[in-house]
C-alpha cells in the first residue's frame, strides 16, 4: 500500500511513517504554549525532521477535552506564518490540523499539502470540498461528540462497529466531493469520546481497519489513558507509555504513527517494524 501526492511517497509496505506533532497554541493538553511564537514553532519543527519525522502536523487549535473553540482568524493568525517558513525549509510534507475549512484553504495555499480532520468531514460540509480542488490526501478521524464534550460519559454499544460505520460514512462524504480513495487515511480516534477501556480495545483490534484498505493513523501520544495506567503520570512523564502503545499498535497495523517525541519514537518504530516484517 503506497500514499503518492506531490511530490511525496509513503510505501507502508516497507515501513512505518512518522508524523510529528506541532501545536501553535497555548491550551494544548502536552506542549500548550511551549510553541506558540513562530521562531520556537519553526525550530521545534526543524528538530523533529532532524530527528527523522516524516511529516509535520501543525495545529491551530486545542482539542483536548473541554477545549474551547479558535475563531478561523485566529487559527489562521497562528498557523500560516509558521507553514509558510517551513515550506521553505524542510522537504517533508506539511499537514494542517484544522476541521475548518477556510484554515485548510489558507494553509494549502500557505505550502501544507494534507489535511487532517478530527471530525472526518463532519464539522465543516466544504471541508472535501477543499481536499478534492487541491487533490490532497485527508486524514479522516473518528470522534464521538465534540471537543467540548467528548468525554463526559462516552458509550458505545458496539465500540469498534461504531467507529468502522463513523469511518464508511466520512469516505462516503469524501467521495461524494471527489477526493480519490487512494489520498484516504483513517484514524479511529484513541481520546476523541473514548474512555480508557475503549482505547485499549481499538488499540488490541486495530488489525480489523486493515479492511478499510486505507493507512491507518495512530494518535495516541501522551494521551490521558497512558497517564491513568501509569498512577495518574502527569503528561511530561508519559514517554515509556507512549512508546509501548507506539510498539503494539506498529505490530497491531498502525502505518502511521501521530507522535510528540519524535526521536524516540522513530527508534521504537524501527524497531517493532523490523520484528514485525521478520515473520
Amino acid at each position: 500500500m503506497k500514499l503518492s501526492w506531490k511530490n511525496y511517497e509513503f510505501d507502508f509496505s516497507q515501513r512505518t511513517y512518522v508524523m510529528g506533532i506541532l501545536n501553535v497554541t497555548p491550551d494544548s493538553f502536552s506542549d500548550g504554549g511551549v510553541f506558540f511564537s513562530k521562531e520556537e514553532a519553526v525550530e521545534q519543527a526543524l528538530r523533529m525532521v532532524e530527528d527523522g519525522a516524516d511529516v509535520i502536523d501543525i495545529g491551530g487549535e486545542s482539542t483536548r477535552p473541554g477545549a474551547e473553540k479558535v475563531s478561523v482568524k485566529e487559527e489562521i493568525r497562528r498557523t500560516i506564518s509558521v507553514i509558510e517558513a517551513l515550506a521553505q525549509s524542510v522537504s517533508v510534507p506539511l499537514s494542517i490540523d484544522t476541521y475548518k475549512s477556510p484554515v485548510a484553504e489558507a494553509a494549502l495555499a500557505a505550502g501544507a499539502s494534507l489535511i487532517n480532520d478530527i471530525s472526518g468531514l463532519r464539522f465543516d460540509s466544504k471541508m472535501a470540498n477543499v481536499a478534492a480542488r487541491n487533490d490532497v490526501p485527508v486524514i479522516i478521524m473518528h470522534i464521538r461528540g465534540t471537543p467540548e464534550n467528548m468525554q463526559k460519559n462516552p458509550s458505545y454499544v458496539a465500540l469498534v462497529p461504531e467507529i468502522m460505520d463513523y469511518l464508511y460514512g466520512s469516505i462516503d462524504i469524501a467521495r461524494s466531493a471527489g477526493v480519490s480513495d487512494s489520498r484516504i487515511i483513517i484514524d479511529p480516534g484513541i481520546g476523541f469520546g473514548k474512555t480508557v477501556e475503549h482505547n485499549l480495545e481499538i488499540i488490541n483490534r486495530l488489525h480489523e481497519f486493515e479492511g478499510f484498505e486505507k493507512p491507518v493513523l495512530l494518535g495516541h501520544s501522551r494521551k490521558s489513558f497512558i497517564g491513568k495506567i501509569l498512577g495518574d503520570a502527569p503528561v511530561s512523564d508519559r514517554l515509556e507509555g507512549t512508546a509501548a502503545v507506539t510498539a503494539v499498535g506498529i505490530l497491531n497495523g498502525a502505518n502511521i504513527i501521530r507522535v510528540h517525541d519524535v526521536k524516540e519514537m522513530v527508534r521504537v518504530a524501527r524497531v517493532a517494524d523490523r520484528i514485525k516484517r521478520s515473520v
